[in-house]
């Protein structure tokens, strides 16, 4: 595990401007001698984090696997440390693939089981969508299967805002569960309530494979979910040739309200989507296409960006890589509007900079039109992959993958390939700096902070640390207010004054007594 010091930090903080490449603050390597792979993330309510992934592992942090691959569930406390984990599966192949933070503080997973044994039961033949869902001491609540006699691989899940869950994946069979398969596999989108029972299903697609990636409810109580095609028939229009990414709109009964096929005439697929705050959505994927909807491929795979509208029309789209295979995982809107991507490179040229060797982890920030803002290279001289990114409340960047390095930026692996936990420095550009406050000094000392300001309060003062926690709260009443800082401990901390509504201003502060 590494930690910057305060120090370094300091130096480096001062030498970033709005647009930096970020720092990593920490990482930390989780897993066993064997193939340990993080798919998501998510932050837990007391500060630490949930992952899901896959382990073929039973040693290091890994025990009581059933054989063959198991998801693996781990529990982090707020300083990363393990406080649980646990092995979900049977004596076949069972993969985690996606996970969520229940309302009620519980943790629910899902993936594929080709198990019927262990701990799966109820297998319809060959691989089925497996929920689990475990309490916080990590006790089993409850556990389904879902499918058919053919294979079925859920690939993403959301809770809704009725306390049910949505999930997207690929369904092979025709019954069982399943029903209206259009021929091979179909994107396959479940509606189950709170206890797992399905309330609807609905299979879409064409002929050929349609196969999803990632499902998101929408603010209108529907669902987006986006993939991949090689279908022009069925529920597909608009194919450009070989696979495309194809979009699907919802309603909150499963009901299609529209579907856009998006790419050129060579690979196109997506991974990630996320409704932004305009009301339209962000689609990350990869493409190997030069025409159609494509334009300005680095060369091999791109990551591809498209924005389009609430209704599915591309608004801008961006490639982004190198002359080698780049490929996106995961896309956030952070705080202040821009979005952050996640994924991989095997590049160094093009847009890509920094790569430690083969395979790294690839994090790069573009603004609300797409222009490129930062790139960063993360990872060893093997192969390491980022699968999934979020923001903190500090607002800092975690990201999540897998990494089969033990140098550069990774220590402590523990063989082959284990869970890496990453988080990245990016104070500089939670938001804009409001220049109607100053802050001095800052580096602050023992003899304590100014804020100055024309704006009228009362204002809410909070000083949070590097993981969220607020450590001070105080109302600025004056134009000129004076904070005793003697008691609060050396380090890298965020300001952030809020007025009765949103915050106002934001930004990073350094308390070093020496």
């Amino acid at each position: 595990m590494k930690t910057i010091t305060t120090v370094t930090a300091l130096v480096l903080f001062l030498s970033f401007n709005l647009f930096a490449q970020p720092i990593i603050n920490w990482e930390t390597c989780y897993g066993g001698s064997s193939f340990d792979v993080a798919s998501e993330f998510h932050l837990t309510p007391d500060g630490g984090y949930i992952i899901i992934g896959q382990t073929e592992s039973d040693n290091g942090d890994v025990s009581g696997n059933h054989g063959s691959l198991d998801y693996w569930l781990i529990k982090l406390d707020i300083n990363r440390n393990i406080e649980w984990q646990k092995c979900l599966g049977g004596s076949q192949t069972d993969r985690g693939n996606t996970c969520q933070v229940t309302t009620d503080e519980s943790y629910i997973v899902s993936g594929l089981c080709d198990s019927n044994d262990g701990d799966v039961s109820g297998n319809h033949g060959q691989s089925d969508y497996w929920i689990v869902k475990v309490d916080a001491q990590e006790n089993t609540i409850w556990k389904k299967c879902y499918g058919g006699s053919q294979n079925e691989v859920a690939y993403n899940m959301k809770q809704t805002t009725d306390g049910g869950y949505v999930i997207a994946g690929l369904a092979y069979s025709n019954e069982g569960d399943v029903s209206g398969n259009h021929g091979q596999c179909d994107y396959w989108v479940i509606k189950i309530d709170d206890m797992g029972t399905i309330e609807w299903q609905n299979a879409l697609g064409g002929y050929q494979q349609d196969v999803p990636s990632c499902v998101q409810q929408t603010t209108d109580g529907g669902f987006i979910v986006v993939g991949s095609t090689l279908s022009d028939d069925g529920d597909v229009t608009g194919y450009h040739g070989v696979f495309d990414i194809w979009g699907v709109k919802l309603d909150g009964n499963g009901i299609l309200e529209w579907q856009r096929c998006y790419g050129g005439s060579a690979k196109d697929g997506a991974k990630s989507v996320l409704q932004t705050t305009d009301g339209g959505y962000i689609i990350a994927g990869n493409t190997e296409s030069t025409d159609g909807d494509v334009t300005g491929n680095h060369g091999s795979t791109d990551c591809w960006i498209v924005k389009i509208d609430n209704l599915g029309n591309i608004q801008w789209q961006k490639c982004l890589g190198g002359s080698g295979v780049d490929l996106a995982n995961s896309i956030i809107q952070t705080t202040k509007g821009n979005y952050i991507m996640a994924g991989s490179t095997k590049s160094d040229d093009g847009d890509v900079s920094g790569n430690h060797g083969d395979n790294d982890c690839w994090i790069v920030e573009l603004d609300t039109l797409g222009n490129l803002q930062w790139q960063l290279c993360a990872g060893g001289s093997s192969s390491d992959y980022a699968s999934s990114i979020l923001q903190t409340p500090a607002g800092n960047l975690v990201f999540v993958g897998g990494t089969y390095s033990n140098d550069g930026d990774v220590s402590s692996n523990h063989g082959s390939v284990d869970y890496w936990l990453v988080e990245l420095d990016y104070f500089t550009g939670i938001m804009p700096h409001n220049t109607d406050f100053t802050l001095f000094p800052n580096p602050v000392d023992n003899s304590g902070l100014t804020i100055s300001t024309n704006h009228h309060g009362p204002l809410m003062v909070k000083l949070l640390d590097l993981r969220g926690t607020i450590v001070l709260e105080t109302l600025l009443l004056e134009n000129n207010k004076h904070i005793d800082m003697d008691y609060i401990s050396d380090g890298i901390y965020i300001i952030q004054i809020s007025d009765r509504s949103k915050i106002i201003h934001q930004q990073k502060m350094i308390k070093s007594s020496n």
